[in-house]
């Protein structure tokens, strides 16, 4: 490998998937300001996630749509006003 391509500054932080609330902990140059006590009993970093491996259909096997912001309604709306 190339020397100076990958950075020093891993450090180890904690994944928390917003959708179903789990939780891991990895390492990771992300920068975050919030914290979360950890099993273990120490702080470390949160990064907040959408969707993970525990979330995700292609994983979980489950057809599942996760709406942001209600976009699937809106391309809905948007396309259903041209076939009529």
């Amino acid at each position: 490998m190339k020397k100076g391509v990958h950075p020093e500054s891993y450090r180890t932080v904690v994944f928390k998937d917003m959708s179903n609330g789990y939780s891991f902990l990895s390492r990771s140059t992300a920068a975050s300001k919030e914290t979360v006590k950890w099993e273990d009993g120490n702080e470390y970093p949160v990064i907040k996630l959408e969707i993970s491996n525990t979330s995700h259909p292609f994983y979980t096997g489950k057809n599942v749509l996760v709406d942001t912001a209600g976009r699937i309604d809106k391309f809905k709306k948007r396309y259903e006003k041209k076939v009529k």
